[in-house]
């Protein structure tokens, strides 16, 4: 009896295709769907999440809004500053054709930490509560993510002859040998995390440290990521020289602002401060006209 000794890849990153007026061909991926689904089943565990804590769940509709800018504006412009800028700095309007691909994960945890900042400091929130408490769905977010660059074909690993590994026949990339399917390595590590961090909030809830969740987090999600870079093909050319890649490089300092957020909230635990307030209640005070 034949051993398995590697799975083929053949799946089309599409799910249909139809014809539009006006418009043409268009195409439903894969990636796309699982890229909007991250923030539907967020909605879900956050109003669950936000009910359980007395939190309006108003809310979610206002923070849904700043992670979808925050994610996509940081993803796209990570992307292109940290991994290809000579192209987008020459020719910028490019940085706004994202179906062009070309989406990093750094950048997108940069820009959804910016997002909720304005959207903490905006609506009078505990900064860490929001992102002890957002993380959870990231975790579910980037797992389904990863599946997504999975379904495209993308983020290939390395050769290598390991009997679940995969042979991606739609990457003409790099030679089409066994590889190690790396997207699913962190699809399955994200979505692991997530149910850890879902269930350490449920023990404590809102008397849950600030920062905790957060820094583990942080900490699991960026570690695993330096790993899995060893096992990865360079994504651009600049990185075949380099002993560390850049995916490696960022994930160093979220690695340390981790450890330091996640020791704090065990040597001076501090509980959050929780926002009950209706959105309809927050209004923005009149300016003061000053006369002369």
């Amino acid at each position: 009896m034949a051993i398995l000794n590697y799975i083929t890849w053949n799946v089309s990153d599409e799910i249909f295709r139809f014809d539009m007026p006006f418009f043409g061909s268009v195409a439903l991926r894969w990636y796309g769907l699982l890229f909007a689904s991250g923030f539907i089943f967020g909605q879900i565990i956050l109003t669950r999440i936000y009910k359980a804590e007395g939190v309006r769940e108003k809310w979610i509709d206002v923070i849904t809004l700043y992670m979808i800018v925050g994610t996509v504006v940081g993803a796209r412009l990570g992307h292109c500053l940290f991994y290809e800028p000579e192209i987008y700095l020459k020719d910028p309007i490019r940085i706004l054709k994202i179906w062009e691909g070309g989406l990093a994960s750094h950048g997108a945890t940069i820009g959804i930490l910016l997002a909720l900042y304005l959207f903490s400091r905006k609506y009078k929130f505990d900064y860490l509560w929001v992102l002890d408490r957002i993380v959870i769905v990231v975790a579910l977010g980037g797992a389904l993510i990863r599946l997504g660059n999975l379904f495209n074909s993308e983020i290939v690993g390395k050769a290598t002859d390991v009997p679940w590994a995969f042979v991606f026949l739609r990457n003409f990339e790099f030679p089409q040998v066994p590889r190690h399917p790396a997207q699913l390595y962190e699809a399955i590590s994200s979505f692991l995390l997530f149910v850890a961090l879902y269930f350490l909030w449920r023990q404590l809830k809102s008397a849950t440290p600030r920062g905790r969740i957060f820094g583990l987090f942080v900490v699991i999600l960026f570690t695993l990521r330096f790993l899995y870079e060893f096992l990865k093909e360079p994504q651009v050319g600049f990185e075949e020289s380099m002993a560390l890649n850049m995916g490696q490089i960022l994930s160093i300092p979220l690695i340390l602002v981790g450890l330091v957020v996640l020791i704090r909230s065990y040597t001076h635990p501090v509980l959050p401060h929780i926002n009950t307030l209706d959105p309809d209640d927050i209004k923005t005070k009149p300016k003061t006209r000053v006369r002369s």
